[in-house]
């Protein structure tokens, strides 16, 4: 039931995408910069800039488990602004990064920083709306999450023309200050203190023992992050493979955001599909065409060298894309399935752990990058056929218990 206090619907669902929306923001607005970035901070080997990608997903790996039950105990508001205070200060201090490592720690707290508005604002959707409007306020949320990466490489080249790198760092820095002000002074806190569940690291580590001990919360969390991996392994070397490789230069957003593009119709498309087919059915038919798209993709690369035609290599990647739409989509539900009973914790340890799996596997596709798209695509035929293999292995226990019944 919506909170009588909160503000209109419009407003809190524009809010709710500003907030949301600033971590894919943080990630794909940076890609036109790593070459100067690296460059500028004297990086060696170019593959090495890539970890700028990486470190945010380290850091949002690592906060996502703390701002869910840190909101439970001292309200949704305060977790917010912790968060957005930590990442402000990641962006200043990459901002003025002077060394490469300096600018790792800041994209680190960056990461740390953007996990608390990010996974808090489920929550508080949560706390006002529920049911049908719930689902409502959540699909215009999703539609401005999914036009972001397609527009952040543009947004984040068209800053590099006029200023440079360090203003994407103040741009971040900039838009995180005002979502957190207008945050501030229109949005109630929508968990009353007699709700409030004092903050506990044992509760934590019981939802983490919760989901290793459920094959199919652990089954399909694990699958996300290997899928999940193989697609960082892309965020990681696009600008290499697109601007280096194939010399698009200033075009690389274009065809970054024709990719993008290509995720976010499967999303649109699997809201529809999905009351109709199931999450399973849709789910083990997009990694089997994954794979299928990948071996047979590889095994042209390998036919060309590594340099396949801009044309072919696109039709692959929107193709497979595609895919990880419809996977993305439905993973994470999946493994919150049988965690209903503690789906606040339980979204935390299954995003969390999902994220840990997939930052070192994406950081190792793209330190393989060699000039060529070998490295990335026989990633994702590897990652996508051994996460089709872990969801068989999670299905195969509710077929188990059909047997037995």
């Amino acid at each position: 039931m919506k909170n009588k206090n909160a503000l209109g619907f419009g407003e809190f669902v524009a809010l709710m995408a500003m907030m949301m929306a600033l971590a894919a923001l943080s990630t794909d607005v940076m890609l036109p910069a790593l070459s100067e970035i690296g460059n500028a901070l004297a990086v060696q080997g170019e593959n090495t800039t890539q970890l700028i990608v990486s470190f945010l997903f380290l850091g949002l790996a690592a906060g996502q488990i703390v701002y869910g039950p840190l909101s439970d105990s001292i309200g949704r508001k305060k977790s917010i602004y912790l968060g957005y205070l930590v990442f402000i200060l990641g962006s200043l201090l990459s901002m003025i990064a002077s060394s490469f490592s300096m600018m790792l720690a800041g994209r680190l707290l960056q990461g740390i920083g953007i996990a608390g508005p990010r996974s808090v604002t489920m929550a508080l959707i949560r706390d006002q709306y529920e049911g049908r409007q719930m689902a409502r306020v959540m699909s215009f949320v999703m539609m401005v999450f999914i036009l972001v990466p397609i527009i952040a490489p543009s947004f984040g080249q068209a800053i590099l023309i006029f200023a440079s790198w360090q203003a994407i760092f103040g741009t971040l820095f900039t838009l995180a200050l005002i979502t957190m002000i207008w945050f501030a002074i229109r949005q109630p806190e929508t968990l009353p203190v007699d709700r409030r569940i004092p903050f506990s690291l044992n509760r934590i580590w019981m939802g983490v023992r919760e989901v290793f001990a459920d094959r199919i919360a652990l089954g399909y969390t694990i699958a996300a992050g290997l899928v999940f991996g193989a697609f960082m392994g892309y965020l990681n070397s696009a600008q290499q493979i697109f601007q280096g490789q194939y010399g698009l230069g200033t075009d690389f957003p274009l065809y970054f955001a024709i990719i993008a593009l290509s995720i976010g119709s499967a999303s649109f498309l699997n809201g529809r599909l999905v009351m109709r087919y199931g999450m399973r059915y849709l789910s083990n038919w997009a990694v089997q065409i994954l794979v299928l798209l990948s071996i047979s993709f590889a095994l042209l690369g390998f036919f060309h060298a590594g340099n396949p035609s801009l044309l072919v290599l696109m039709i692959y990647l929107m193709a497979s894309f595609f895919c990880v739409g419809i996977l993305f989509g439905n993973m994470n539900s999946l493994a919150m399935e049988p965690l209903g009973h503690i789906a606040g914790i339980g979204a935390a340890v299954v995003g969390s752990l999902s994220t840990f799996i997939s930052v070192p596997l994406g950081i190792y596709i793209g330190q393989r990058y060699n000039n060529t798209i070998l490295p990335l695509v026989i990633g994702f035929a590897i990652l996508s056929t051994l996460s089709m293999l872990v969801m068989r292995w999670a299905q195969a226990e509710s077929q188990e218990e059909v047997v037995v019944s």
